[in-house]
C-alpha cells in the first residue's frame, strides 16, 4: 500500500473520487450522533461532507499517507481527530460506531487481515460502508501498464515489486466478511467510467504512482508517455467499484 501520496495533487484532481465518496454518504444512515471513522480519509473533501452529517457526533480520520492526514487536518481542523495508519495493522483505543470507506481497501492487499483489523474496530453492531476497487476495476489500463513495465528499458525495475492492488469479486469479499465476524447485506459491483481532464497528472497521481514511485527519476516520464501512447486518446478510464454493507456480529 502507498505510504504517501502528493496530496495537494490529489486534493486537486480527485474529483471521481470524491463524487464516489458522495454517492457512499448518501447510502449511509446517521442519526448526527456517534463516532464514525473515515478509513482512507485522503486530503478530507469526502469527509467534510461526512461531517455535516454528525452535528452531535465524532469523526476519527485515519490514513495511511503522513501527507493525506496533513492536508485532511489543513481542512477540517480540530473538527475531528486524526491518525496515520495502516488499515491491516490498525488499532485504535475505543471502537467506533461506524466505519466509511471509499477508494482505499484496494490498496490493501490482504482484504482477510484488513476485515478483521475493521471488525476489531467497530463495537458490536456497528456498520461498515465501503467502496473501493473491484474485480475488473482499470482492466484496459492495468494491462497497459503490465504492457510497459516489461519492456527492457523499465523491467529490471519492477522485478521485486508486490501486488499493487486487490481487485477483489462479490463473493470472495462476502466470504472474507463472514470469516471475519460481519454479516453482510451488500456486496456488488457498479461500473463507473471517467474522462479526466487532466488525463497526464489523473494518471500519474492515481494509476501508475506504485509504479514511478518504483522508477528511478529519469525514467518518470518516458514510463508515463509510453502508457500514455498505449491507452489512447481521450483517456477514458472504466472502474469498476465494489460496494460493500456490512454489520459487525
Amino acid at each position: 500500500m502507498p505510504r504517501d501520496w502528493d496530496a495537494a495533487t490529489y486534493d486537486r484532481i480527485a474529483d471521481p473520487q470524491v463524487r464516489w465518496g458522495s454517492a457512499v454518504l448518501d447510502r449511509l444512515e446517521l442519526d448526527g450522533t456517534g463516532t464514525v471513522m473515515d478509513a482512507g480519509c485522503g486530503s478530507g473533501r469526502v469527509t467534510a461532507k461526512l461531517l455535516e452529517r454528525l452535528p452531535e457526533g465524532h469523526v476519527l480520520c485515519v490514513d495511511a499517507s503522513e501527507s493525506m492526514i496533513e492536508k485532511a487536518r489543513e481542512a477540517l481542523g480540530d473538527r475531528a481527530d486524526y491518525l496515520v495508519a495502516d488499515l491491516s495493522e490498525l488499532e485504535i483505543p475505543e471502537p467506533v460506531d461506524v466505519i466509511f470507506s471509499t477508494a482505499t481497501f484496494h490498496w490493501v492487499p490482504d482484504h482477510d487481515v484488513l476485515f478483521s483489523r475493521l471488525h476489531d474496530a467497530l463495537k458490536p453492531g456497528g456498520r461498515l460502508v465501503a467502496q473501493c476497487g473491484g474485480e475488473g476495476n482499470v482492466a484496459k489500463h492495468a494491462q497497459a501498464i503490465v504492457s510497459v513495465a516489461t519492456r527492457p528499458e523499465f523491467a529490471d525495475h519492477f522485478q521485486d515489486m508486490s501486488i499493487m492492488w486487490n481487485f477483489a469479486s462479490p463473493g470472495e469479499t462476502e466470504e472474507r466478511l463472514r470469516m471475519a465476524g460481519f454479516i453482510a447485506s451488500d456486496v456488488s459491483l457498479q461500473p463507473w467510467e471517467v474522462t479526466p481532464p487532466d488525463p497526464r497528472e489523473f494518471m500519474r497521481t492515481l494509476i501508475v504512482k506504485p509504479h514511478v514511485d518504483t522508477l528511478p527519476a529519469e525514467l518518470h516520464e518516458p514510463f508515463l508517455d509510453d502508457v500514455l501512447a498505449v491507452t489512447g486518446e481521450p483517456l477514458t478510464i472504466r472502474y469498476v467499484r465494489l460496494n460493500i454493507s456490512a454489520v459487525a456480529a
